[in-house]
Order: C-alpha cells, then sequence, then structure tokens
C-alpha cells in the first residue's frame, strides 16, 4: 500500500445520498507565474548512500511540473523523476539547480544543511 494515497480513494461505500467524491482541483490547478513562487531546494540521502537534489513549493498543474523537471535534468545532464509534486535530480546539483531556477525568475531557499 501506497503512503500517498488519495483520500477519494479511500470511501468504499457511503449511505448519504448528497455524496460527492472530492474534485480533482490539485491536478487542474493553474500553474502561478515563476516571480510570485518561492521553490525550496535541498538534498535529500536515499538508499544505498546515494543523494539527490529535491526541488519542492511547486504550485501548480502537473504538466509544467514535468516539462520544469525536464529543462533542469538537461541543464544538469543527470537523470531525475518528477512525482508527488516534488522534483528530484540525481546528484549534488543545488548551485546549479538554484541559479537556472533564479534566471527563470523563480526565488530560491536553501532548505536544510
Amino acid at each position: 500500500m501506497s503512503k500517498h494515497r488519495d483520500e477519494k480513494s479511500r470511501v468504499v461505500y457511503s449511505t448519504n445520498p448528497d455524496f460527492k467524491p472530492a474534485s480533482d482541483d490539485d491536478h487542474n490547478q493553474e500553474t502561478l507565474s515563476a516571480n510570485l513562487q518561492t521553490l525550496y531546494v535541498a538534498l535529500e540521502r536515499l538508499k544505498g548512500g546515494k543523494v539527490a537534489t529535491v526541488i519542492s513549493n511547486y504550485i501548480g498543474n502537473e504538466a509544467d511540473l514535468e516539462t520544469l523537471g525536464k529543462q533542469l535534468k538537461t541543464k544538469c545532464g543527470v537523470g531525475g523523476t518528477v512525482k508527488d509534486g516534488l522534483i528530484m535530480i540525481q546528484g549534488e546539483q543545488r548551485e546549479k539547480v538554484m541559479s537556472f531556477l533564479q534566471t527563470m525568475g523563480y526565488k530560491t531557499k536553501r532548505k536544510g544543511g
């Protein structure tokens, strides 16, 4: 079982005739412009002692997040993934990521050490 399961998937049966499952507003959320967002850049230790750079606090739809993730992976020349509203870039890439995001107009903050 996944830790990050959607709340609406937990409802099996309801006796309430007015019950409506939660809408998918999170997936269709409108993307804020870059100058209105502050993204947090942190390092995270993964299994096996590997390190990943994690970008969080993005406000917008999944398609735009995927596009930003792809641009960051290309800029850093490494792999990565986009899931659960986070962008994970392989390796210690904080400086490259922060400078790239700032040139795109995002405000960035270093999170953690």
